[in-house]
């Protein structure tokens, strides 16, 4: 892994100053590392649920769930209680797809600060789905989580808890990661738990996207959102590209202005200017009495 450094060069006349940062070694095996969460209040503005419209009714899912929220903040949607959906505010309002439960649905919203910390409850919008398939194929397939956000570093692997519900075996999921690849396809036999995982390699937030769909071809739909931790750097990636090892160093040229410059240089000219008096001072002192002693 490349190594980068830092070198500041201050540059005036007949002067040249370098203070140049040595690179600080990977922390080694059974050493410390120490981190620290400055604490803010929790968030007090609410979401507010504008669609559907308080009353609905629904024959197919998922269903676009949108309405207002504080920019920045994660919204998470419920329906009865568990988590639907999760979706980034941006620029004040939110947008995202849900799916529904059987007969009675109520929907609420609560927003997440970055450190996890609740604001109070959104309004209640109550509405109804019915879908004539369910009496033919059995239970309806549900796919929820206990996480509407989760981290990991870039280059580590991100894994993500899923519950799925209902249905019949076997299960089909497509899984659009939000990063640009191809949309990762899995099975699996019987419901339950379901663990899904991904690499990503450029840090960032991305809106991820699951469906599940059974052996009928029912559907269930979840989208939540991933954070890659840090902040993405082009000129680290491509140090990391080209696989050289070879440390990096970043100099920078900083050119003093013209008064602060004479202010230095004088002092310098007038003490070095001494120096050399008084050097020969005494070299004339010694050879005098050199002189006399002869």
């Amino acid at each position: 892994m490349a190594v980068s450094s830092c070198a500041v060069v201050l540059l005036v006349p007949a002067s040249v100053f370098a203070i140049t940062q040595i690179p600080i070694p990977a922390p080694q095996p059974g050493s410390y590392g120490l981190a620290a969460t400055k604490p803010q209040p929790a968030p007090t503005t609410t979401a507010t649920i504008s669609t559907p419209g308080n009353g609905a009714s629904f024959s197919t899912t998922p269903i676009t769930v949108a309405g207002l929220c504080t920019k920045g903040l994660l919204v998470q949607v419920y329906d009865n209680g568990a988590l639907v959906g999760a979706y980034t505010c941006s620029n004040g309002s939110f947008k995202l797809q849900v799916s529904l439960f059987p007969g009675k649905n109520d929907l609420t919203a609560i927003q997440y600060d970055d450190l996890g910390q609740a604001s109070p409850i959104s309004n209640k919008v109550t509405v109804t789905y019915n879908n004539a398939h369910f009496s033919s194929f059995g239970s309806a397939l549900t796919l929820t989580s206990d996480y509407g956000r989760r981290a990991a570093d870039p280059g580590s692997t991100l894994t993500w808890p899923l519950q799925l519900s209902g249905g019949t075996g076997p299960y089909a999921f497509s899984i659009d990661w939000g990063d640009g690849g191809k949309a990762q396809l899995m099975s699996q036999s019987a419901a339950g738990l379901v663990n899904i995982n991904h690499v990503y390699n450029q840090s960032g937030v991305y809106p991820v996207t699951i469906t599940a769909t059974d052996h009928n071809g029912e559907s269930a739909f979840l989208q939540v959102v991933a954070v890659a931790n840090g902040q993405p750097n082009p000129s680290l990636a491509a140090s990391n590209k080209s696989g050289n090892g070879t440390p990096t160093t970043t100099t920078k040229v900083m050119w003093l202005p013209t008064v602060v410059s004479a202010v230095l240089l004088f002092p310098a000219y007038w003490l070095g200017r001494r120096s050399e008096l008084v050097t020969l001072h005494n070299k004339l002192q010694k050879d005098l009495q050199k002189y006399r002693e002869e």
